[in-house]
């Protein structure tokens, strides 16, 4: 029996834009990068990268059954609610979501905010697959897209925690999008049929 060994030093570097790259929808829009996964480095109990809100776009209101999020701000400014308490988040700013805490962020800036974010146990990596479309660093940000017709299916099955405005917003976003690109809920003109999850 051979065992491997548990004392050599692992490291893992990642330099700007080497990790993987997702364009959100709305309301987030933007883009996240996905640094660090179990799939990537040693480790199984986190991933981390970063995401990037245009002025006026937000992260909605969800919370998480099974994860702990923390984020770190580091260029631009907004605001973070987490069950109706509402903080400035400035760059410096660290928040750590415990499991269940319903949160949202907010770029009420004039510039990017930018966000570095560990997730564990991982699994935001999927979710950001779920609903983003692949994003090449250097690009254009796409016109605004809705989340997918099954995002309930999606954060079901990850375990999010949905408030009921949530559900509703997702609704009206979606309508707006898809009205304002001329498409139909069958897919976008642009890229053809909504993706679907395998």
């Amino acid at each position: 029996m051979t065992i491997g060994r548990f004392d050599t030093p692992s490291a893992v570097v990642i330099g700007p834009d080497e990790g993987e790259s997702l364009w959100q929808p709305l309301p987030s829009r933007g883009y996240v990068t996905v640094n660090l996964t179990p799939a990537n480095t040693p480790y199984d109990d986190f991933s981390s990268g970063i995401q990037v809100l245009p002025p006026g776009c937000s992260v909605r209101d969800h919370g998480h059954r099974q994860n702990h999020e923390l984020i770190f701000v580091y260029e631009g400014r907004g605001r973070c609610t987490i069950e109706d308490r509402t903080y400035d988040a400035v760059p410096g700013t660290t928040i750590l979501f415990g499991r269940h805490a319903v949160h949202r962020l907010e770029n009420t800036g004039d510039v990017d905010m930018k966000l570095f974010w560990v997730f564990f146990p991982p699994g935001l990596e999927d979710w950001f697959r779920a609903i983003g479309r692949p994003r090449t660093p250097g690009q254009p940000m796409p016109d605004a897209f809705p989340r997918p017709e099954h995002v309930r299916e999606v954060q079901e099955r990850m375990r999010f925690v949905v408030p009921q405005a949530s559900v509703a917003a997702d609704a009206a976003a979606r309508a707006a999008a898809l009205g304002a690109a001329g498409a139909s809920p069958a897919g976008d003109p642009a890229t053809g049929p909504t993706k679907e999850l395998r």
